[in-house]
């Protein structure tokens, strides 16, 4: 991948993971009405630009690093749990505490109680699976997750995997997944299958160049004529199976179109001939960092704020919030660094060891 195509990318990341941001502000009423007017609301979108943007990283690095299966399974896995484990281990916490001094019992009470049984739930990205509907006590946001991390396993499944194996695993897997997962599946894929057709159809620099600013453009169109809306009635009413709610896949149909657009926006991005300067590189790659904590970090201060301040609705304490929002993502980054290659290193040497000590069992056998 050139250096400023990938540049790009981080930025693009980042600037996802602020609309996230931004977007949940306005919809908690953090921030007042007169500066909420002014700011976008295309969190969904952002979203939608993060799964096309997974799906081709997932590719690049799949087939540029020439990973193992084992060696794909337990990046993938580190790079989750580096920052969800310790994003879901404080959130709980910091709920139960809060619930003990709460005169009235919290939205997500329950999880509270029972967070035996909800922890390992969330640990195992099965909020989404067929009719659940569950996101983790004060961390809305991590619904997206429980998308992702079936999607690592269907490519992994899929890109490694060779003959029956592959097909019955890629069964269980789609199994597993179920119906909501299944219709958000080729907006992820379509990244998949931008890294491997990128150099399919080139086109000139200029007219690349003049594609990434009609993506954009299309954006605000669709969200100055409240596309989002209107299609997302359409996904509901014409659903036919209304015994199984489409909840957080009620948006398919616009999924849909911003996943073209964004595609869009990535393919001329890479015949546009881009040029980064060096700061501009390593300032991608610090903001590319922060991305991900900063979307799980952003959602547990806004749930706690909400909870445990609700006069502060209306805008009166913007800038602590902000503050809050900024220490809690540069505590989870500095916790997923360490525990990143920890859980790498680790899974690697599981496999190792369960691959050792297979081999041993069938020697045994043999005797």
């Amino acid at each position: 991948m050139k250096r400023a195509f990938s540049c790009y990318l981080d930025l693009v990341r980042f600037l996802a993971a602020a609309l996230v941001v931004i977007d949940h502000s306005v919809a908690y009423r953090i921030v007042s009405p007169s500066v909420a007017q002014w700011l976008p609301q295309w969190g969904r979108e952002a979203v939608v630009t993060f799964f096309v943007l997974s799906g081709f990283v997932i590719a690049h690095a799949a087939q540029s690093r020439q990973q193992s299966l084992a060696q794909y399974a337990a990046a993938r896995a580190a790079r989750l749990y580096s920052v969800a484990l310790p994003a879901l281990a404080l959130a709980f916490g910091a709920a139960c505490l809060a619930q003990a001094h709460l005169a009235e019992p919290m939205n997500d009470a329950y999880q509270v109680q029972k967070w035996f049984l909800y922890l390992p739930f969330h640990a195992l990205y099965l909020g989404e699976l067929w009719r659940f509907s569950e996101t983790p006590v004060w961390l809305g946001a991590y619904w997206s997750l429980g998308y992702e991390a079936w999607y690592y396993a269907f490519f992994g499944a899929l890109y490694f995997l060779r003959g029956r194996v592959r097909l019955v695993s890629l069964a269980l897997i789609l199994l597993a997944m179920g119906y909501k997962l299944w219709l958000l599946l080729p907006v992820w894929y379509a990244g998949v299958l931008l890294w491997r057709w990128q150099a399919r159809w080139p086109i000139s620099a200029g007219l690349a160049r003049a594609g990434m600013l009609l993506a954009p453009v299309l954006l605000l169109l669709y969200a100055h004529w409240q596309g989002e809306m209107v299609l997302r009635a359409l996904a509901v009413a014409y659903w036919p199976w209304p015994a199984w709610p489409l909840g957080s896949a009620d948006r398919v149909l616009g999924d849909y179109l911003v996943g073209l657009l964004i595609l869009l926006n990535f393919y001329c991005a890479l015949h546009a001939r881009l040029s980064t300067p060096d700061w501009l590189v390593q300032l991608g790659r610090v903001l590319a960092f922060y991305t991900f904590p900063l979307y799980l970090a952003h959602s547990l201060v806004i749930s706690a704020w909400t909870a445990l301040r609700p006069s502060a609705q209306g805008g009166s304490e913007e800038l602590p919030f902000i503050v809050a929002i900024v220490l809690v993502t540069w505590l989870f980054g500095q916790v997923s660094r360490p525990l990143r290659s920890a859980l790498e290193h680790a899974l690697l040497a599981l496999w190792q060891a369960l691959c050792e000590a297979g081999g041993g069992v069938r020697s045994w056998l043999g005797k």
